[in-house]
């Protein structure tokens, strides 16, 4: 750990039993029993952490815990309480509650910090030192010696144990012994039945489940600075290939290139040559193993398709152009012949999938005829892998996955999530397919079984971009951690001034129209929130209690600051919109005449304006007064604002770049074009109005991988006014933004980067006995 100076550092392991947590030093993160998910702490939190574990029971002074952990600098006392703050939220993430994380770490009174639980290295049943006395908690939930070495009883005195449940009726017993005959009687059969089936192709140095990180399902091949992305597995899963820009050393590449290396952990190769300025992305390693398949886009915007040998270096060959495709997609065809590609934007004819034959003679490009609207974007085409389907996912602003069958034909929807989806991949049986979505402030990787219409979450955080192996049960993936913090920009200057620390991921910042209030979600106590804070009282800032916040689309204020509207999700994760007073933090449920409200902003004359998602994927902008009468309805809208000044509306499209302004009550005979490429059909949530009446933009080129741009929106529509660079090299560097008079408000990434995970395909949660023992369930409970 940076700036530790103690001999003791080597010896203790960076994987610790912390009371019932489990601590991972490499990682920085804290895993609870019953905690949703792990949660990562600062760096300066887990050197805290690491100094106390050394010596559980023993109480450290403040002054030699910021020195272990803050050294050759002057900080102040509030770093350190911050930092045991963060300590005990992620101790108390768990199903054991708050109370709980605030046990684990005691405050002396002017002495300082001692750890109350036992330490231990996983797998040794005797702990790195005696558990401390017990300690119990003042009514400010302070943890305080006791002075007692009395153990705490199992149940409080004077209490009974609960009754015991009655026996069942003879019935009842005679069911479930038949019940469980059967039962057996299957497994027997499929075990049997699986014993005899071929295993498949064995791997080398990938199959071995036991090299991975202990407590996880998967382990990271690789560990560079910076961001590896677009991993593409060989078909045995010997070899990742994978797009970054930097060595495994710091050894900088003229560009992103795309990287080949063994998924056991040994140095990456290059295979492509870009030059400087262009950046390779995209690798598809074909089904026999051969070539790779990768886009290369130039700074002046120029995109080709490339094939370079897997093995060889050297030796690229354009296959086709894709000039202008924002949002590029393609795989092979299970028989190599050819390359299956998504909807390409930036073509003329790139309309819906199509197949580009390799084979010369075969006629090159070769569109599928299957049911699309006009505008669908439909994006990651896969072909099963029995070569009867190609699954995808359609308007991925607010995806959802669909199919068809190989040779096209009826799109059959198979989610109704209407969320952002990232990733998708078949399960080599064909069964079920495995995807990228986002959930809160992370994405997650999820299974859907094709047969049951069932999704489970496969327990990996922060996992996007799923690829499973042609021969093999191994499926990479893209691994991020980001965190995010909100930092005020001076828009002259550049200047950057954080406004609050915290060891989660601020996003989402949105200024109030007076300038004083602001809001933001974030995940910093380890649970997804909404967050208000007066900016002119810092101490202010708290949760918005009650709310779980949709990350679908921000919040949005009303004109006189004093309200603010939220797609927000329910128990069941149904969306709704609640008007929230932050100041007050009252929350009022607003009764939408919708089912799946995305995104609703206030309208002219105290109505609403309020984007809808309808069926197979479609949305429509209903404008409703105040007594949810019906003023105008607008289709395939992504987002929306109201301009106040102007008194009219300005939304996005789901099927086109640009920016349209319309009457208050969505007269389609009085929208006009404002704009033909801001924002772009992907970016449909990165622009805001100003308080004084422009449009913000973000977006990036070559040059600056995160620009603001200021636009002044007259009627003729958008004259660019000024750019700012927020961002010259890191990629995703901001989530979500908001101006304040003469600044930014941004979510900047201040820790970020990502590697390539590995791990086996979960097993099938819905194997033949499982399916059978939900039935059982079923016939007994309609018995009951």
């Amino acid at each position: 750990m940076t700036g530790s100076s103690h001999p003791e550092e080597a010896a203790l392991p960076q994987r610790l039993l912390v009371g019932a947590g489990t601590v991972d030093f490499a990682t920085r993160e804290i895993e609870m029993p019953g905690g949703r998910r792990a949660i990562r702490v600062t760096p300066k939190a887990a050197a805290v952490l690491r100094a106390l574990a050394r010596t559980p029971g023993a109480v450290l002074s403040r002054n030699d815990l910021l020195a272990e952990a803050w050294p050759d600098t002057l900080p102040t006392d509030d770093v350190l309480t911050q930092a045991v703050t963060q300590l005990r939220k992620a101790f108390g993430s768990g199903s054991a509650g708050a109370a709980e994380g605030r046990r684990y770490i005691e405050t002396i009174a002017k002495g300082g910090y001692r750890l109350t639980v036992p330490v231990t290295v996983p797998g040794d049943a005797v702990s790195t030192a005696a558990a401390p006395a017990d300690v119990s908690t003042t009514a400010e939930g302070e943890p305080t010696r006791d002075g007692s070495d009395t153990p705490a009883p199992t149940r409080p005195a004077g209490t009974t144990p609960a009754p015991a449940p009655a026996p069942p009726g003879r019935w009842t017993q005679a069911w479930w012994a038949g019940a469980v005959l059967a039962v057996v009687a299957i497994c027997v059969v499929s075990a049997v039945l699986l014993a005899s089936r071929d295993p498949g192709p064995r791997l080398a140095a990938t199959d071995d489940v036991s090299a991975l990180a202990p407590g996880k399902p998967y382990r990271l091949v690789t560990s560079a600075a910076g961001f590896e992305l677009s991993p593409s597995l060989s078909p045995d899963a010997g070899m990742v290939a994978y797009s970054a820009s930097m060595l495994p050393d710091g050894t900088p590449l003229p560009g992103a290139s795309i990287l080949v290396q063994a998924t056991s952990g040994a140095a990456p190769r290059a295979v492509s040559r870009p030059r400087a300025g262009e950046r390779d992305d995209l690798p598809a390693w074909s089904p026999d193993g051969r070539d790779i398949a990768f886009a290369r886009w130039d700074a002046a915007g120029g995109c080709r398709i490339l094939l370079v040998s897997a093995t060889a270096v050297g030796g690229e060959r354009e296959i086709a152009r894709c000039d202008g495709s924002e949002l590029l997609s393609f795989d092979w065809l299970p028989d190599g012949s050819g390359l299956l590609f998504g909807t390409m934007t930036g073509s003329r004819d790139g309309a819906g999938l199509r197949i580009l034959d390799l084979d010369p003679a075969a006629g090159g490009w070769r569109p599928l005829r299957y049911s699309a609207t006009p505008g669908d974007l439909d994006y990651l085409p896969k072909v099963s892998p029995d070569g009867r389907w190609i699954a995808f996912i359609r308007n991925p602003q607010l995806g959802d996955l669909w199919r068809i069958p190989i040779d096209g034909g009826e799109a059959e929807q198979l989610t109704r999530l209407g969320t952002e989806l990232r990733g998708l991949s078949w399960t080599r049986d064909g069964y079920a397919l495995v995807y990228g979505r986002r959930i809160d402030s992370e994405t997650r990787l999820h299974r859907l079984d094709l047969r049951t219409g069932a999704t489970s979450d496969l327990g990996v955080e922060d996992a996007q971009m799923p690829v499973i192996a042609r021969d093999a049960d191994m499926v990479a993936f893209v691994h991020r951690q980001p965190q995010f913090g909100i930092q005020r920009i001076d828009a002259e200057t550049g200047r950057r001034r954080p406004l609050f620390a915290s060891s989660g991921r601020d996003t989402q910042p949105v200024a109030a129209p007076d300038g004083r209030q602001l809001v933001f979600t974030s995940d910093r106590t380890g649970s997804f929130e909404l967050w208000w804070v007066d900016l002119a009282r810092p101490g202010s800032l708290r949760p918005i209690a009650g709310v779980r916040p949709d990350t679908r689309q921000p919040p949005v204020w009303s004109a006189d600051s004093r309200r603010l509207l939220l797609s927000a999700l329910d128990a069941q994760g149904r969306p709704g919109v609640v008007e929230i007073g932050p100041a007050s933090g009252r929350v009022t449920p607003l009764p939408v005449p919708a089912a799946r409200p995305v995104q609703a902003v206030y309208g002219a004359g105290g109505g609403l304006l309020v984007i809808e998602e309808e069926r197979e994927g479609r949305t429509v902008l209903v404008a409703y007064d105040r007594d949810w009468r019906v003023r105008g309805r607008m289709e395939g809208v992504s987002h929306v604002r109201f301009d106040p000044r102007h008194a009219r509306v300005l939304y996005t499209r789901l099927d086109g770049n640009g920016l349209w302004s319309a009457p208050a009550d969505l007269a389609l005979s009085r929208t006009r074009q404002l704009s033909a490429d801001v924002p772009s059909r992907w970016r449909y949530r990165s622009w805001a109005l100003t308080t004084e009446g422009r449009l913000s933009y973000l977006d990036s080129d070559a040059g600056c991988r995160t620009r603001m741009t200021l636009f002044d929106l007259g009627d003729e529509g958008l004259r660019p006014a000024h750019s700012d660079c927020l961002d010259a090299s890191h990629r995703s560097a901001v989530n979500g933004f908001s101006s304040l008079r003469d600044d930014w408000l941004v979510a900047v990434a201040v820790d970020d980067g990502t590697d390539i995970g590995l791990m086996p395909v979960p097993s099938d949660s819905d194997a033949p006995t499982s399916l059978i023992a939900k039935w059982l369930i079923s016939m007994k409970r309609k018995s009951s």
